[in-house]
C-alpha cells in the first residue's frame, strides 16, 4: 500500500514539474507573452479580464483593453462552403437598426447600404426595417450590459438614416432586443408577403444583425447575410459573425454577387 501510495505520489508531483515547466515555456515564447508581466523593453501588459469600463457602449470598439499580440482575426472564407441565390420571388430585405443611434458606426457602409436597396427593390424584394426603441422601464438584460446606452423613442438617436433609403409604405418594424423577431410582428408580417428568404444588413453586425439571422434560420426562413453592407465595432467581430454564419446559418452575399444574383434572376 505505502509503495502504491508513494508511486501515486511521485506521479502527481512530476505531473505537476511538468505542467510547470510546459507555463514556462509557453510564457517565454514571443507568441505567447505572459498575460501579466511584460518583457523588460516593453509597457506593462494588461490582464485578458476586461475592464467594464471600457465597454460602456455598443459602438464602442471593446477590443483596446487587449494584448499587442493577440492572434489576427479568422476571416470567414474558409467557412463559406455553401453558394447559392437568393429568390427575388421569395426574399425580403431587412435593414436593420440603421439610425441615428448608429449614425458613426453605419458611416461606412451607408454607400453598401444604399446599393443593397437599390438592387433590391429593382428586383422587387420587399424592403423591411427596424429600428431598437428600449423601453421605459428598461428591459433586462440588455439594460444591465448597456447601462446608459439606451435609445428613446421620439429622437434622433431612434429616427432611420437618411441614406437608409427607406420610402413610403416600407415595412418598419419597433424592436426593444438584438433579435428583430423577439416581441414583434415580424414573422407574422413576411409570411403573409409569402417572403421564405431573408437578406440581413445593417448593425451591429455581432449583435442585432446576427441574432436576427439566427433566429431567422430557427424560424424556417432561408437567411443570405451581407458582408459590406453590415457593421460593428471592430473588424474581429466582423469576422467571428460572418464566419459563424458561413458555417451554419447563411449564404454570405455582398453587392456584387446580389447584382449578379438579382440581376441573373430578373432576365
Amino acid at each position: 500500500m505505502s509503495g502504491l501510495f508513494i508511486f501515486g505520489q511521485w506521479t502527481t508531483l512530476v505531473t505537476r514539474d511538468v505542467q510547470a515547466e510546459c507555463r514556462s515555456q509557453v510564457w517565454k515564447s514571443p507568441k505567447f507573452p505572459h498575460p501579466r508581466r511584460s518583457p523588460k523593453s516593453s509597457t506593462q501588459i494588461p490582464s485578458h479580464s476586461p475592464d467594464v469600463s471600457l465597454i460602456g457602449s455598443r459602438s464602442q470598439d471593446p477590443t483596446a483593453h487587449r494584448l499587442a499580440m493577440a492572434p489576427p482575426a479568422t476571416t470567414y472564407t474558409r467557412y463559406e462552403t455553401r453558394r447559392r441565390d437568393p429568390d427575388p420571388r421569395a426574399a425580403a430585405l431587412l435593414v436593420i437598426d440603421v439610425q441615428g443611434h448608429f449614425a458613426s458606426l453605419a458611416a461606412p457602409i451607408m454607400p453598401a447600404i444604399a446599393s443593397t436597396v437599390a438592387l433590391c427593390r429593382a428586383a422587387g424584394v420587399p424592403v423591411v426595417y427596424t429600428r431598437h426603441v428600449d423601453p421605459v422601464p428598461r428591459s433586462r438584460p440588455l439594460g444591465e450590459w448597456w447601462p446608459g446606452d439606451r435609445i428613446d423613442a421620439g429622437t434622433p438617436a431612434a429616427a432611420l438614416l437618411p441614406g437608409a433609403g427607406s420610402a413610403e409604405g416600407d415595412l418598419v418594424v419597433e424592436k426593444s432586443t438584438y433579435s428583430a423577431f423577439a416581441g414583434t410582428e415580424l414573422e407574422e408580417a413576411l409570411r403573409r408577403m409569402g417572403v421564405e428568404e431573408v437578406i440581413v444588413a445593417g448593425v451591429m453586425t455581432n449583435l442585432c444583425c446576427e441574432t436576427t439571422a439566427r433566429d431567422a434560420f430557427v424560424r424556417g426562413f432561408r437567411v443570405f447575410f451581407s458582408a459590406d453592407a453590415t457593421a460593428t465595432a471592430s473588424k474581429d467581430l466582423q469576422q467571428a459573425t460572418l464566419a459563424n454564419m458561413a458555417y451554419g446559418f447563411a449564404y454570405i452575399v455582398d453587392c456584387n454577387r446580389l447584382e449578379a444574383a438579382l440581376g441573373k434572376a430578373a432576365k
